[in-house]
């Protein structure tokens, strides 16, 4: 059996408002290559808080090139009691369903994620969100960089579409 390489992400999600403008922001750290670091993140113009969260660990995840022995660390209960709690596997036997028979919100991140995270071996953990944890901060950073580019760029086209005079009727 092939030692597989140790890989930290640390991700994160933002929306502002909620719902409205999210980004996601994953940060890859990689000892077993010295201090290969790696950051990426995305936007989303209609998403959740929630939605964003689970980008940021996908997002993370579809990085890895190959099957590897993962930590996540997220400051989501969300994202991260589904995996420790038993949730996704209750979900998936009740057909994606919550215990009240609702849907499972965001299933189609979910059934995502699952995809990924059955590729490699997978730990979470969970850290207090805005505490002073240097990389869950820096996944924080990117997930709000990644917003307000998607902010920017929004208001930008809406200028120039209002000062465009090709666009005055």
């Amino acid at each position: 059996m092939t030692k597989r390489s140790r890989v930290e992400i640390y991700s994160d999600g933002a929306c502002s408002p909620n719902p409205g403008l999210g980004g996601w922001g994953a940060v890859l750290l990689a000892p077993d290559y010295g201090n290969y670091r790696r950051e990426v993140s995305g936007s989303e113009a209609e998403t959740t808080n929630n939605r964003m969260e689970l980008m940021g660990a996908i997002g993370g995840l579809r990085e890895l090139k190959r099957p590897c022995a993962v930590r996540i660390t997220t400051d989501s209960q969300y994202l991260c009691k589904a995996f420790t709690a038993g949730w996704i596997q209750s979900w998936q036997r009740n057909g994606w369903r919550t215990a009240a028979k609702k849907p499972v919100k965001n299933a189609d991140l979910w059934k995502d994620l699952i995809q990924l995270v059955e590729q490699h071996d997978v730990e979470w953990a969970w850290v207090k969100g805005h505490s002073n944890h240097p990389e869950n901060d820096a996944a924080d950073m990117l997930a709000v960089a990644a917003r307000e580019r998607l902010r920017d760029k929004r208001q930008h086209r809406e200028k120039n579409l209002n000062t465009d005079p090709t666009t005055v009727k």
